[in-house]
């Protein structure tokens, strides 16, 4: 239903605000007899909980494989009935705009909570913890990876989309604004996805097997045309007997017969097999991602065959 993030410095309180003030907040609100929302439950998601170490931090890979695998749970954690709170650093823009492509594409609330504090207070924090016996001397960093995750900071704005609606608590704040964002999870404005966020169509399984097949068909049904008429080129008709059961042909196939033009002479296999790998390779990429730029793509045999005559056609020289 909502994805929170959670972002600031490191040891800024983060962590606090979120699971003493709003998982409560929230909570008390769902539990509430007199609402009657689709939202069944919160799942927080926070280094600490996935097990990932400060020390991952000083280390360019380490960190990249620690954001994946928060994005990966987030992901995993994401529907219509669930918020999920993303507590962390959450310090680069970049990363904050894949988690909100990442809802957009489901279609789910976002909201951005950002916990400020002076680096002298986070600073003075950490050092508290890295002396203290009280506390977990594992939740500290060490001294130059905390300068340096400041220094690298980006700070949310609500002037992007990605970090809106943006709310700023102070860590002079004596509570959060969880009325506000109970009302941005659950009344906010829903952003439908768009081709930069949806998800694209992915090819079937059999596509490239059903590409190579096609095509190879084809140049087989082309050369035996020539052999059988003994004409030089010029408009044939070929009639290619088709897998697929009952797929409805559109464009030039009309039934199992495909009218190809071919220039005035006889076309060699080797330019046909030349011209087949051609088609194979262009459509390959098509095949992986499963779209191209101008839209889905129809892997029948029927348009696989339409699109085969057609750069044939435009291929084949004089």
């Amino acid at each position: 239903m909502a994805l929170i993030t959670v972002t600031g410095y490191p040891c800024s309180g983060k962590s606090r605000r979120v699971n003493d003030e709003l998982v409560h907040s929230l909570q008390r609100r769902i539990d509430d007899p007199s609402y009657t929302g689709p939202i069944k439950r919160i799942v927080v998601l926070s280094d600490d909980l996935l097990n990932i170490a400060r020390s991952v931090y000083s280390d360019t890979k380490a960190e990249k494989i620690a954001r994946g695998t928060l994005f990966t749970n987030i992901q995993r954690e994401m529907n219509r009935e669930t918020i999920v709170i993303a507590d962390g650093l959450n310090y680069i823009k970049g990363f904050r705009y894949q988690m909100y492509c990442a809802a957009r594409e489901l279609s789910i609330r976002v909201a951005t909570i950002f916990v400020a504090a002076t680096p002298d207070i986070c600073k003075e924090r950490n050092e508290t913890r890295i002396s203290s016996s009280d506390s977990d001397p594992s939740n500290a960093y060490e001294p130059d990876i905390l300068d340096n995750l400041i220094m690298r900071y980006e700070e949310p704005s609500s002037m992007v989309r990605w970090d809106s609606p943006l709310f700023t608590i102070s860590w002079l704040d004596e509570r959060i604004p969880d009325e506000d964002i109970w009302k941005a999870v659950t009344e906010g404005e829903v952003k439908p996805p768009n081709a930069g966020t949806s998800a694209a169509p992915k090819a079937p399984t059999d596509a490239l097997s059903v590409l190579e097949q096609t095509a190879s068909s084809m140049v087989s049904a082309i050369l035996a045309e020539q052999s059988a008429s003994g004409s030089a080129g010029g408009s044939i008709k070929l009639s290619i007997q088709s897998t697929e059961s009952s797929a409805p042909t559109k464009g030039k196939v009309q039934g199992q017969t495909l009218i190809v033009n071919l220039p005035p002479r006889n076309v060699t296999l080797s330019e046909l097999q030349r011209l087949k790998r051609q088609f194979i390779t262009s459509h390959k990429k098509a095949v992986t991602l499963g779209s191209t730029e101008k839209g889905d793509v129809d892997w029948s045999e029927g348009s696989v065959r339409e699109r085969f005559a057609v750069f044939l056609e435009n291929h084949l020289s004089l």
